[in-house]
């Protein structure tokens, strides 16, 4: 398939809030397939880009994930702990060396062969975040501490080896409702990797 440009003229932007990350408003206008411009406005947050990791043992046929709590989810109505893979923002860093520095903080394994499967956008209507999605193989001997992440950034990650299986059907049963775990647990099972 080949892409399309967009064309795009924007026209004023305004800073809603600048606490925690970046929300604007911008105005702009698009040009319609029927060749029209059309005006529009839409909130965008910017919270840079990040990283996730799925961690796995061929050989166990197990994966590494976290749980955690996540307050966004929590006002939606989820009030169970996040399962989630592995997962930062950036800091200005290449994707791959910030997930296996992620990796080590929030589930304690040190990885050095990472693969990256992909990038997507997890929210692109709202959000300009793009996720670098990788996978790695662990050992027991890659254990280089208890991870759970980093205290002074409000983290008090909970670190589970789960069956490859177990975590499939957890995603089947709702237990998993984090997009990026998903999707990393899919790729897996459909490549054949476990």
């Amino acid at each position: 398939m080949q892409s399309k440009r967009a064309e795009v003229r924007i026209t004023d932007s305004e800073v809603l809030s600048d606490n925690w990350y970046s929300l604007k408003k911008y105005t702009f206008e698009l040009l319609r397939s029927d060749g029209e411009w059309q005006r529009q406005s839409r909130e965008v947050y910017d919270r840079g880009n990040g990283a996730t990791i799925l961690l796995y043992n061929r050989e166990r046929r197990t994966v590494v994930l976290t749980r955690q709590f996540r307050f966004p989810v929590f006002i939606n109505g989820h009030e169970d702990m996040l399962i989630e893979a592995a997962a930062g923002l950036l800091d200005n860093m290449a994707p791959e060396q910030r997930i296996k520095a992620e990796a080590e903080e929030e589930t304690g394994y040190r990885v050095e062969n990472v693969q990256k499967v992909f990038e997507a956008y997890m929210s692109p209507g709202s959000v300009t975040e793009k996720l670098y999605f990788f996978i790695a193989e662990y050992q027991s001997w890659d254990r280089a501490g208890m991870g759970g992440g980093i205290k002074s950034e409000g983290e008090d990650i909970e670190v589970l080896e789960l069956p490859f299986q177990e975590a499939l059907a957890a995603v089947e049963n709702g237990t998993i409702v984090d997009a990026k775990t998903i999707m990393l647990l899919w790729h897996v099972a459909m490549k054949g990797i476990l």
